[in-house]
């Protein structure tokens, strides 16, 4: 059964997930194959495979370094989940970088509890934010949870306040550099993207549409419960949980204020609510019941995601 597989934190679960995703991502990949004439697409897509896959492993690591769930996969079954349920994510290529970068944000937010050298876990993860935003504009407002972070622990240190703006003229000195010496289209690229729509009236297929409503019953069956649980945690990881809280709020932010939209923008949101997902898990006395939960929204993941080749 699904969840006793994944209660443990073995070798085998890790081959199982990343054989998992391989598949399903080539499954997709084939119902359009013009990509396989061309050498430099082929070179893209397996680029973007390892980086799904090291987004896969980076949720796992985040997960247990800083003890988010007990010893187990469930975090990182639930995003390869999610990939399957949206599988125009896999072919989205702004997206996957961005989410990536924006998980190596949240990596170094999370471990700033710890208050060994904060201040360049703050650059470092502001950092990655904006260069997440030169794929994804509004990847922006994840800062948010920079700042959010600076109030939880090292708050009175006005210099701490001040690093964010130094990673935003980082990083705008650097893609400035680059877009003229490369291509200066990639500035009407960024400049597109800096507009709201609230058009949720977006979608080309009825299993699309599907996928969104059960993936918002997903997250409200999720949410509630980890809320509720956080004051339950121990003192020391609270903040912590509370940073993931708002990274799966901000991660609805960003889907709800992007223009030209589609459900691969939820990206955003999957790391926090695998989290989420793998502490409602655990917490689930009854073993039928965790079980239930966990192959209906595997077995709808992969219908939805069947019907969609």
């Amino acid at each position: 059964m699904l969840a006793s597989v994944f209660n443990k934190s073995r070798p085998i679960n890790y081959v199982l997930i990343g054989s998992t995703l391989v598949i399903f991502y080539f499954l997709y990949l084939f119902k359009d194959d013009y990509w396989a004439q061309y050498t430099y697409l082929v070179l893209q897509k397996a680029g973007l495979l390892l980086l799904l896959a090291f987004s896969l492993f980076l949720v796992n690591f985040v997960t247990h370094k800083n003890t988010l769930s007990k010893a187990n996969t469930y975090a990182m079954y639930l995003f390869m989940v999610f990939l399957i349920l949206f599988p125009t994510i896999l072919v989205n290529t702004n997206i996957i970088i961005s989410n990536f970068f924006l998980l190596l944000a949240l990596r170094r937010l999370i471990s700033l509890q710890s208050l060994i050298t904060p201040k360049e876990k703050i650059f470092d993860a502001s950092f990655w934010i904006f260069a997440a935003a030169v794929f994804h504009f509004w990847s922006i407002i994840y800062i948010i949870l920079v700042f959010i972070s600076i109030i939880f622990h090292v708050s009175r240190d006005y210099r701490n306040w001040i690093i964010p703006f130094i990673a935003f003229f980082a990083v705008g000195v650097l893609y400035f550099m680059a877009a003229l010496i490369i291509d200066k289209g990639f500035f009407s690229h960024v400049l597109g993207e800096i507009s709201v729509s609230f058009d949720f009236t977006y979608f080309e297929n009825i299993y699309q549409n599907i996928a969104l409503a059960i993936f918002a019953s997903v997250s409200v069956l999720f949410l509630f419960p980890y809320i509720v649980s956080i004051s339950s945690k121990p003192l020391n990881l609270q903040s912590s949980h509370k940073k993931i809280l708002f990274s799966f709020l901000i991660g609805v932010a960003i889907y709800v204020l992007s223009d030209d939209k589609n459900n691969s923008f939820l990206a955003f949101t999957f790391a926090p609510l695998a989290i989420m997902g793998a502490n409602y898990l655990e917490a689930q006395q009854n073993n039928w019941f965790k079980e239930a939960v966990a192959i209906i929204i595997t077995a709808i993941a992969i219908a939805l995601f069947l019907m969609q080749l």
